[in-house]
């Protein structure tokens, strides 16, 4: 690609993929299968259907169909957003003096401002098909929240969302943007459901957490006729709908004649990371061609690099079914990063087994760290990063300065999963030199792997 060349690399609208690809289909080694904890047995669609939606389900549990026709109201739908740009990161690479290309893939040009649209569609579209009134949900940072409330709205249906408590306290406007669609938000741990009260007088004064979360809207779903629970990562079927962004970063990477030699993104639950790499990760289970894939994760909250590849419960009120993943423990509560996002105890299934399968590379890093690449990038490419995307941002630009102290000329891609505009509390905190890191010790690890549940 030369410096001729526009800057932003968009796909033509009807290169918008018309199916979304299940990489557990090129897995020899399938993920191990959620178990009903009461049975210890392999959960089947009449286990998870009083919970999710029926199609859904048959997403969740299929791991041979590689690719799933996007229904075309949801086509439709994306044509708001979709594609979205590839952008070479010329200034970032000539203020690094790097010789290596950086690409990004921009999931913020949506009005949720993230990639969480993707699957919020998609899965509100369900929903809506199946006849239901509406849907609960979880929030960390407040980006999936905003998604959900938004498809919600499209297809007229009632969302409530419960919000992480440091989250919802750090990030008011991003509370009032889902509050503005229709949707109702309550803090979590709240007073509102039983699972709620009882983390409140477990852990008084606790920030919350994704699995606390969790537990607060599948309760609220499974007591109100008419509504399913839908969730923004980890599952099976949100890593199918987020296979979109893999899917058009690679036809794009087709149409300038190269190939990434890394693939970063960050991870949490594995939404993003998920979606960006398997098409990618499809290549290479197939032996068709190799990269290498790091997932990055914060220091505070490191599943993967820290965690053990266990069964465990997806949440922490212990009323999901149990899912092997890397895992710190469904007890754990991690520090109230402003990465909200990115503070789930466990990872994708899938991704858990590829990692462990060694198909792909793990780091952590600090949250200091993060935020400084975060101003960087700002002041160079002129976009605000979320303080999630700031993960693989950070790693992006220390695989550039290997290429420069080394001299070779690789090819780096990294999801820009969001814009940061809603995480001005965050910024300030780092501008004022205020934000510290937290790093859990061995005990601390150790106390909540010694919960595991025995299977």
């Amino acid at each position: 690609m030369t410096d001729n060349v526009p800057y932003k690399t968009y796909l033509a609208e009807n290169e918008v993929p018309c199916d979304w690809y299940n990489m557990r289909a090129d897995m020899k080694k399938k993920p191990a299968p959620l178990i009903v904890p009461s049975t210890l047995k392999p959960c089947e669609a009449k286990d998870l259907e009083p919970v999710f939606c029926s199609d859904l389900v048959k997403q969740e549990l299929d791991d041979t169909t590689a690719f799933f026709p996007i229904p075309k109201e949801i086509r439709d739908f994306y044509r708001m957003f979709r594609p979205s740009p590839l952008i070479r990161a010329y200034f970032l690479e000539k203020a690094l003096g790097t010789p290596a290309k950086i690409y990004y893939k921009f999931e913020g040009n949506n009005t949720s401002g993230s990639h969480k649209l993707n699957s919020a569609v998609a899965q509100a579209y369900y929903a809506k098909a199946q006849g239901l009134k509406g849907v609960t949900t979880e929030t960390g940072a407040g980006q999936w929240g905003t998604a959900l409330s938004m498809a919600c709205a499209f297809f007229g249906l009632d969302c409530r969302v419960f919000m992480v408590k440091c989250s919802y306290e750090q990030k008011p406007f991003r509370r009032e943007v889902m509050r503005t669609y229709g949707a109702s938000v309550t803090p979590s741990p709240s007073m509102t459901t039983q699972i709620g009260e009882q983390i409140n007088r477990e852990h008084p004064g606790t920030t919350g957490s994704l699995g606390c979360a969790i537990s607060e809207a599948v309760e609220a779903a499974v007591s109100n006729p008419g509504y399913r629970y839908v969730l923004g990562s980890v599952l099976n079927q949100v890593l199918l709908h987020q296979s979109i962004i893999g899917l058009e970063a690679q036809t794009a990477f087709r149409k300038l004649g190269e190939k990434p030699d890394i693939i970063i993104g960050c991870a949490g639950g594995g939404s993003n990371l998920g979606g960006l790499i398997s098409p990618f990760m499809g290549e290479k289970l197939r032996g068709e061609c190799d990269y290498r894939i790091i997932a990055v994760e914060p220091a505070s909250c490191p599943s993967f690099t820290r965690g053990r590849y266990a069964y465990d419960y997806c949440d922490t009120g212990r009323i999901c079914p149990l899912a092997k993943m890397y895992t710190l423990g469904a007890d754990f509560i991690p520090s109230a990063s402003h990465a909200g996002g990115l503070r789930y105890h466990g990872m994708s299934p899938v991704l858990s087994e590829l990692y462990d399968q060694g198909m792909m590379e793990a780091r952590s890093v600090r949250q200091t760290d993060v935020f400084a690449a975060a101003q960087y990038f700002a002041r160079t490419e002129g976009i605000l990063p979320a303080p999630e995307s700031s993960h693989a941002i950070r790693t992006a630009i220390d695989e550039a300065l290997k290429c420069r102290e080394s001299g070779e000329s690789k090819t780096i891609l990294f999801g820009l999963t969001g814009t940061g505009y809603f995480d001005m509390t965050a910024y300030q905190a780092y501008n004022d030199h205020l934000m510290g890191d937290y790093i859990p010790t061995d005990d601390e690890l150790e106390a909540s792997f010694a919960k595991l549940p025995k299977v």
